[in-house]
């Protein structure tokens, strides 16, 4: 099975797409783009030059991931999030002129395998999410999240910890929901 790509999407020359990846409406990839197999990216999502998608990788609608970032094998990004590829962003230099691409340095961003990131979420790179770790709806991200961890508000704290099935669960204790022990 091919990539489905909505005749609306626009997928640029270099942009590799997976088999069995669906671009849907109004999507845009950019050149250099790497998205593995068995992906969603959802209508009006961007995905920035040389950004690397593991398979199975599901990106909500208007969902914005911007060059510099890598997402492993099963990550779900939520509808609106962002992750961004700039730490200190401007339009112009002290001198007044526009900022060309030698004018800032590229923040890159890792998201491990596994990892969720919630509608709304804002990543400020460089950071990396670990694998199988969460940030709930609406975050804001500045910096490293543990495998497993859970964060939450503005700016991001860690708030719990989730079991790879994504229920609430504590170190070495044995999760409520699928019976899997989360190990410190």
């Amino acid at each position: 099975m091919s990539a489905r790509i909505h005749p609306t999407a626009t997928v640029d020359d270099g942009a590799i797409i997976g088999e069995g990846t669906s671009v849907w409406h109004q999507a845009h990839v950019r050149a250099g783009a790497v998205i593995g197999a068995g992906c969603m990216i959802g209508k009006n999502v961007y995905v920035g030059a040389d950004v690397h998608i593991g398979d199975h990788c599901k990106i909500q609608n208007n969902a914005l991931i911007y060059e510099g970032v890598s997402l492993g094998d099963g990550v779900f990004i939520g509808p609106g999030a962002i992750i961004a590829n700039d730490r200190r962003p401007r339009a112009v230099n002290p001198d007044g002129t526009i900022k060309g691409a030698g004018d800032w340095t590229l923040a890159e961003a890792r998201i491990e395998h596994g990892a969720s990131i919630g509608a709304g979420a804002i990543l400020i790179p460089p950071l990396i999410v670990g694998a199988w770790a969460m940030v709930a709806a609406g975050a804001v991200v500045a910096r490293d999240v543990e495998p497993q961890s859970l964060v939450a508000g503005n700016p991001a704290r860690h708030a719990g910890w989730v079991c790879v099935c994504g229920a609430r669960t504590q170190p070495d204790d044995k999760c409520g929901d699928c019976g899997r022990i989360l190990e410190a």
